[in-house]
């Protein structure tokens, strides 16, 4: 039995979604090759099915041999074994290819999802993550499904015309030139299909997206009563949405009504034409029923035919985003030009230094920053933490000429849309948990970001369960358990955003006390406005138009006005 996924999904060509479906068959080309096999002989033994129950008539009923047709009836036993047997080959094979396809891309799309880090929320929306890896792979394991079943489709309806040609040259003249007539005729129709399918994925991803943002404002949007506005555009989205999905299935009735219809029409002329020749001795009615049940048998490849062209052009427009995904490069490379892996900044503390704003760390100590505006918070955060491109140095070495393994292994920066996943608590906090053998290391983080009563209170402890995105804690909570990962991964420095924003003051002034010492000899920059974390600050700086303005122990910072303007304001609005 095959396990999926694979280890290793491979490197596939990436250039184009043509080549990528292409790479993806070539791959699986075993798993195709041996389900196109059964596929043929299953369709093959249907398809020769009516001539043998032809001959049974012939020469058997017709003839009054009973011989005859008990040897004819025993060959169609024997055929419906190996029809029965191709089947269920088949079908495993088919299923193989569908599970691996779909699989290896959600492997690609999860690979690129690390490899791009803080670039991916940048630049892929969540909608669109969301549809790679839950339609767009589904899309592409059915187009390599329907390949096997399609190869068996093709040869069987050649198989099936020939067989006709050779009993009645007109007959089989007729399947020969309608069989292409009704493949163009409905490939006429899936191209309007195809652009209606890309039009209504599209306005599914947006739709998606704005079901996204809607989940995570929508505190938010309560507090400030926007729930009938976002109402009303989530309505009128979900309502054009729901109007392209109607256009989709018009189209797609018609065109399903014309692979029942065409077929139909090609059997109704298939009989009427052999009647006319058995009346005229052209042809037996043993070979009048066998040619019955060629033009019935048709319908089934001719309409797999048909499945797999539309499943190929629907594949084509999922590999179009999963290729544009995967071609996408992270905003700082891996591994910059001249860099060596073995390079490591000197070891002990070191001063990070931000040319742009001015902001130094105190090596070794905890460094505070209050800015005066978000924006310039959020801009700093992401050049100390080597998020984005810039000129900031550690230990006199700057960051965008060291692998990017290192600086993260050095400096860790946490931000309060930091993410839980679902899974046991502890391995949340500690993904090292079980290596270490004891929960002493933890325990104790967890102590210091003041967070023992969420521990205790949750069903199970450490081993308790915690829902995707951590949604059963309160907003307070979520950022203590968050200074306790932190806290657990001690970093050589640690970057902290706002860690007490959502917590009362009785709890920030208790992690403001317990975070100085538990990072005691460690490098440790707070950017907030706490008067709690600013008190406790060895220097505070304050930044305004990312520029520092002014430095100094927080009491003596007071005497600015403009900073005592601002974290009296952010007292006051807590």
């Amino acid at each position: 039995m095959r396990s999926f996924p694979d280890r290793d999904p491979g490197s596939p060509d990436i250039r184009s979604a043509r080549r990528y479906l292409l790479w993806l068959a070539r791959d699986h080309r075993r798993s195709i090759v041996l389900g196109s096999v059964f596929a043929i002989v299953w369709t093959v033994a249907q398809g020769l099915s009516p001539a043998l129950v032809g001959k049974a008539i012939d020469d058997g009923i017709t003839a009054r041999d009973t011989t005859a047709l008990m040897w004819w009836g025993m060959a169609v036993l024997a055929l419906g074994v190996v029809q029965a047997l191709g089947s269920a080959l088949q079908d495993r094979f088919a299923l193989e290819v569908k599970i691996g396809a779909g699989y290896q891309t959600m492997q690609f799309a999860t690979r690129q999802a690390c490899r791009l880090g803080a670039t991916l929320s940048k630049r892929v929306s969540t909608g669109d993550m969301v549809n790679v890896s839950v339609s767009d792979m589904t899309q592409i394991g059915n187009a390599m499904e329907v390949a096997t079943r399609g190869a068996g489709a093709v040869v069987a309806i050649i198989a099936i015309a020939l067989m006709m040609l050779i009993a009645s040259w007109q007959i089989g003249l007729v399947v020969l030139i309608g069989v292409p007539v009704m493949l163009w005729l409905t490939t006429q129709m899936i191209r309007p299909l195809h652009r209606r399918q890309a039009t209504s994925h599209a306005q599914q991803r947006a739709l998606t997206d704005q079901a996204v943002d809607i989940v995570h404002g929508l505190r938010v949007l309560r507090g400030i009563g926007g729930e009938r506005v976002i109402e009303r555009r989530y309505g009128e989205k979900s309502q054009s949405t729901r109007q392209a999905a109607v256009h989709v299935a018009q189209l797609d009735s018609v065109l399903d009504g014309a692979k029942t219809l065409l077929p139909g029409m090609l059997v109704v002329l298939v009989v009427g034409l052999g009647a006319h020749q058995v009346l005229t001795d052209h042809l037996t009615v043993g070979q009048l029923v066998a040619f019955y049940g060629y033009a019935m048998f048709l319908a089934v490849p001719l309409r797999r035919l048909t499945l797999a062209v539309s499943q190929l052009m629907k594949a084509h427009v999922s590999a179009e985003y999963v290729t544009a995904l995967l071609r996408m490069e992270p905003e700082l490379p891996a591994e910059p030009a001249g860099s060596d892996l073995s390079t490591n900044p000197a070891t002990g503390p070191g001063l990070l230094v931000d040319p742009v704003s001015g902001v130094r760390s105190l090596p070794g100590r905890l460094t505070a920053v209050a800015c005066a505006s978000p924006a310039d918070a959020d801009m700093l955060a992401g050049r100390l933490g080597h998020y984005t491109a810039s000129e900031t140095t550690y230990h006199g070495q700057r960051l965008d000429s060291l692998p990017l393994r290192t600086v993260r292994q050095h400096i860790l920066l946490t931000r309060n849309d930091a993410r839980f996943f679902a899974g046991p608590l502890r391995a949340e906090l500690d993904p090292y948990a079980r290596a270490r053998g004891s929960d002493d290391t933890l325990l104790a983080a967890i102590d210091h970001a003041s967070a023992s009563d969420i521990t205790e209170a949750l069903p199970g402890g450490l081993d308790g369960a915690v829902a995707a995105g951590g949604r059963q804690f309160s907003g307070g909570q979520r950022q203590r358990l968050r200074l306790a990962r932190a806290l657990i991964a001690d970093p050589k420095i640690l970057i902290l955003m706002d860690p007490t924003s959502a917590v009362d003051a009785h709890t920030e002034a208790r992690m403001a006390t317990r975070l100085r010492e538990a990072r005691k000899g460690r490098t440790t920059i707070v950017i907030t406005t706490s008067t709690m974390l600013l008190g406790l600050a060895d220097r505070v700086s304050y930044v305004e138009n990312g520029q520092v303005v002014a430095e100094g122990p927080h009491h003596q910072m007071l005497e600015d006005a403009r900073y005592h303007s601002l974290v009296t304001r952010a007292t006051g609005s807590m």
